[in-house]
């Protein structure tokens, strides 16, 4: 049964997932129906007339490309037809004192249920007749319709106004003629020695140091527990980590404080993050710490030699090993090249094609910008009360320009596979399936029954669409 407030109906209709493209779940609509003052009952017509239903789309159709308002007309004797059904299913489980269950006469089952009926028919056939209207119009609503002027009396048509956004009639130009910069990439002597010497730190060995305290370049392993000074944040409490005196990463407090410290002390100290803190938990505070050094450590790196290369794996020598390192960087800085002309390929786009976007598709896309953002901040320690304390409606319209600017994007691509004949083969598809069970250490099988459930596989493919459509752009601006 559909919820309902004491002003206005709601019901759920199911529409074509013409927005998968933009969201990560399927458009369900909320039919919101302004309700009018009808007559207290509805009569019972017994007829086997058709059902038939009106249409015609209102001049606000000619107001906006998006925008439509549609009439729809229930005939009576489908209006009676309903009712009559209803009066049916309501007399098999009516209880009503002086009557056995199941033989409570249809003239006292109209009389008493009178307003629940009328409810329920407009239930069943508003939502019944919208989606009839539409399909006959090849109108494919985006936003939830929005149902007004609702005319419920006995013996007469059903008759209301629907109003809802559907997508733009899109003919992108231009595309042809983008051109991207596709710089040379390169990678420096200098920058593989770099890297190579960061492989050496994460092999590095730690001896524990007896009988003098810490001094410059030793590593303090610590426990250690944070407290905020102004009661707001979290606590930070962390056990048995590696802290480098003088390290570069390491806040000036902990260097100043722990330098010439012994192992087994403890000492307390303010720390101030400043406001741009990666660490959001502790950004713009000031917490105070009581830090205990376990002992202390000095770090010894490995040698770079052949053997050192053999350590690594399937490397015969160490210049097989700056070799991989090399191709790596060039790989990475080529992907970084293509996605920044990619990006930019997008911008020219939708720079070239002016068009009105449906503002329920904005909305979703803010609603998902806003989602991974929160998200993110969630798995950085940021506490739920304090998340709930953000002011959401200057979140909102800060994501509103980027959100248009996707959907945008969005459109125009998947206009754009359609005129190309850019699909996605199941072949594609398996291969995604089979990466996400290899990921997360399931079965493809399960995970292809978790897709289909969720309606998920649609989005996968339309993304993978959206992917090839991009690459199709990318080299033909060549």
């Amino acid at each position: 049964k559909p919820t309902r407030s004491s002003s206005v109906h709601e019901y759920q209709i199911g529409c074509v997932e013409a927005c998968l493209r933009l969201t990560l779940s399927p458009c369900v609509f909320t039919l919101k129906l302004q309700p009018c003052d009808p007559a207290p009952g509805l009569g019972l017509l017994r007829t086997e007339v058709p059902a038939r239903s009106k249409g015609k789309v209102s001049p606000t159709e000619t107001k906006s490309n998006t925008k439509r308002e549609i009439e729809v007309e229930v005939p009576p004797e489908e209006v009676a037809r309903e009712t009559e059904a209803l009066i049916q299913k309501y007399q098999k489980v009516a209880r009503l004192p002086g009557f056995r269950r199941g033989h409570v006469p249809p003239s006292i089952i109209r009389q008493r249920f009178a307003a629940d009926i009328k409810n329920d028919v407009v239930d069943a056939l508003v939502p019944r007749y919208f989606r009839k209207e539409t399909d006959k119009l090849g109108l494919i609503p985006v936003s939830q319709p929005r149902v007004t002027d609702l005319h419920v009396h006995e013996g007469e048509p059903l008759r209301f106004k629907a109003s809802f956004e559907v997508m733009p009639t899109i003919r992108p130009e231009g595309y042809k003629e983008l051109r991207a910069d596709k710089p040379a990439v390169s990678v420096t002597d200098e920058e593989v020695e770099e890297s190579l010497n960061s492989v050496r730190e994460q092999h590095a060995a730690f001896t524990s140091v007896e009988g003098r305290p810490l001094a410059e370049g030793d590593f303090a392993q610590v426990s250690l527990d944070g407290q905020p000074k102004d009661g707001e944040g979290q606590p930070v409490h962390m056990d048995d980590i590696l802290v480098e005196i003088g390290g570069k990463n390491t806040m000036p407090e902990f260097n100043e404080n722990l330098r010439g410290v012994s192992a087994g002390e403890e000492r307390s100290f303010d720390v101030n993050y400043p406001a741009d803190s990666a660490d959001k938990r502790l950004a713009g505070k000031t917490f105070k710490y009581t830090v205990k050094v376990l002992s202390i450590k000095q770090k010894s790196l490995p040698e770079l030699n052949d053997q050192f290369a053999k350590e690594l794996g399937e490397f015969a020598n160490l210049d097989e090993v700056r070799h991989r390192i090399r191709e790596g960087m060039e790989e990475e800085r080529k992907h970084a090249a293509e996605h920044e002309a990619k990006d930019k390929l997008v911008a020219e786009l939708v720079k070239r094609n002016d068009f009105e976007v449906p503002e329920a598709l904005v909305e979703r896309q803010i609603d998902l910008r806003l989602e991974r953002g929160l998200r993110a901040l969630a798995a950085q320690g940021m506490r739920p009360e304090d998340i709930k304390k953000m002011d959401f409606n200057r979140l909102r319209a800060g994501q509103r320009d980027q959100a248009l600017q996707e959907v945008k994007a969005s459109l125009l691509l998947d206009k754009i596979a359609e005129e190309e004949k850019i699909d996605v083969s199941d072949q594609e598809i398996d291969r995604e399936v089979e990466a996400l069970a290899k990921q997360s250490k399931q079965t493809s099988e399960a995970i292809r029954a978790r897709l289909t459930r969720d309606g998920a596989l649609d989005r996968i493919r339309n993304r993978i669409r959206n992917e090839k459509t991009l690459d199709f752009l990318y080299h033909q601006s060549a």
